[in-house]
């Protein structure tokens, strides 16, 4: 696998378990927004490689990624403690299902996703192309407690310090958050396919295109039930009214 050494600019960590980092971006690497790539570290002396997706937009001469940490996970327990200045590893090539070449002409796009599949929304909502397509643009993001909201600020923001979109996100974009496990929350606490299942989250395929990315059973059941609502599947080589990541569902 080809990669380079790129060295980190930023960390935050957002609970014990969820952090972001940013690292310097290569002149010559380029990608669409939603796309993902290859990142890890040196470790017994062998690159240890995992694919995680760009949460900046494809302008920043930085690159944004959202991480779990998996106590005694191979790469995230390492991962998670890199400090600016230090290097890490990151693939050539960039890939992924997640873009809007994939879905089919629409009004509204529906960014679902559960915990660190947040991350390839916070790239496409910063994208103009995005706002010039569609007349709404829901992030809905799933998590278990309100500590892993990563970026909520931001999105509740409507984006408004965006120098490329700050004015139409304000028209058309729309945080919709739900945690499930936090007694505190007074907002929407039901998973999204219960949210579909009894049409209180109505989708129609003739005007709604959605993404999914996230846990696989998420994406797996979600799936299904858009299939049964007469969504298709797509791709950039045959566009469809859903798409979905099948790198991170196996």
């Amino acid at each position: 696998m080809a990669f380079s050494t790129v060295k980190v600019l930023t960390t935050h960590h957002w609970n014990k378990g969820l952090f972001s980092f940013s690292v310097s971006r290569p002149a010559s690497f380029r990608f669409v927004s939603g796309q993902f790539v290859m990142i890890g570290l040196m470790v017994n002396g062998k690159p240890l490689m995992r694919a995680y997706s760009m949460a900046s937009p494809f302008w920043d001469e930085s690159l944004e990624f959202l991480s779990i940490i998996v106590p005694d996970g191979p790469l995230t327990s390492q991962l998670c403690k890199i400090q600016p200045g230090d290097e890490i590893l990151l693939g050539a090539k960039p890939t992924g299902t997640l873009t809007l070449d994939a879905l089919l002409p629409g009004k509204r796009l529906h960014l679902i996703g559960t915990g660190t599949g947040l991350a390839p929304w916070l790239s496409i909502i910063r994208d103009p192309e995005a706002y010039e397509r569609y007349e709404k643009i829901t992030v809905q993001h799933t998590v278990r407690q309100v500590e892993d909201l990563a970026f909520r600020d931001v999105l509740e923001s409507q984006l408004a310090d965006d120098p490329l979109v700050a004015d139409e996100a304000k028209q058309k974009l729309i945080y919709d958050a739900s945690v499930t496990k936090c007694p505190t929350w007074t907002g929407e606490n039901r998973r999204i396919t219960q949210r579909i299942e009894s049409g209180d989250y109505p989708l129609d395929p003739e005007f709604d295109r959605v993404m999914l990315c996230g846990s696989m059973a998420m994406i797996k059941e979600t799936g299904a039930l858009l299939e049964s609502l007469g969504f298709t599947e797509g791709a950039q080589s045959q566009p469809g009214t859903y798409v979905l990541e099948r790198a991170f569902v196996g």
